[in-house]
């Protein structure tokens, strides 16, 4: 098997940097369960795509052989900064891109320092691999990829996985209903901003522990519109390429508000 393991993890911070909060708390700890669930899975190498990583272009991939900085997040930088240490797969990375030039899709390497690592990739290099032995292959959201665009990316990475021998954990950044309170808030009392968000994540939820892979893309284009979702979604669309188009049923490791927005870790098996 060439993807032992995929995940769907929220790109905020507050998990990571204010772990300390009792509604973050529950994100983190369930963060670490999919970290250990990932470690198990024995990949050689991580995927990441990320909604943060934001590309107008070309489609982008990092391949830049070690990133190693502090970051500040735009939003949350009052909680404290973000370190990173990241290693790149480049193998992986080149032989991405060339395929994907090859679909017609423009796609060029990232390889210069200093380049600005974006928070959801920080975030989930840091609770899923903690032990920072693992190399990642980041690539980025073209803005201007919809949905089919952005599921045949997640299958030209797992067919060039296949072609190196890799074995490979897919990890897709991004949040799902994306209100955010726009005033302060007692942090200890943070909720989804909106029932109605709150019902469409968890009824979008339910419908991947059940690994209704129908119901769900007859729904996404829905919930994606009226829950405000992060990107429309596509890093679902991302992680669905990569495992085929389908799943036989999920692990929801955690749910919960980040400020007002939803965010989930869950865990696919296919």
């Amino acid at each position: 098997m060439t993807v032992v393991s995929s995940f769907l993890v929220p790109g905020s911070p507050l998990p990571l940097v204010a772990r300390d909060n009792p509604p973050w708390a529950e994100l983190a700890q369930a963060f670490e369960q999919a970290g250990e669930a990932l470690v198990a899975s024995k990949p050689d190498t991580i995927v990441v795509y990320s909604t943060q990583w934001i590309a107008v272009l070309d489609q982008l991939w990092q391949a830049r052989p070690h990133l190693r900085d502090i970051h500040v997040d735009e939003n949350w930088h009052e909680f404290g900064d973000l370190q990173f240490d990241i290693s790149i797969d480049v193998e992986f990375a080149q032989a991405a891109i060339a395929a994907t030039n090859d679909l017609g899709i423009k796609s060029k390497g990232v390889d210069y320092d200093k380049f600005p690592i974006d928070t959801g990739t920080i975030v989930a290099s840091t609770m899923l691999n903690p032990a920072n032995d693992l190399p990642l292959a980041i690539t980025s959201n073209n803005v201007y990829h919809d949905w089919s665009m952005t599921e045949s990316l997640g299958k030209l990475a797992a067919e060039q996985a296949h072609k190196l021998g890799r074995k490979i954990a897919v990890v897709g950044v991004g949040g799902l209903s994306g209100s955010y309170f726009r005033h302060n808030i007692d942090i200890a009392e943070d909720r989804i901003a909106s029932e109605p968000e709150d019902q469409w994540n968890r009824k979008m939820l339910a419908l991947m522990e059940q690994g209704d892979v129908t119901a769900l893309r007859e729904q996404c284009p829905t919930y994606a519109s009226e829950a405000r979702v992060d990107m429309g979604f596509k890093h679902f669309a991302f992680l669905l390429g990569a495992m085929g188009g389908s799943f036989s049923s999920a692990v929801v490791h955690g749910y919960g508000p980040l400020y007002g927005a939803g965010g989930a870790i869950v865990e696919f098996t296919q």
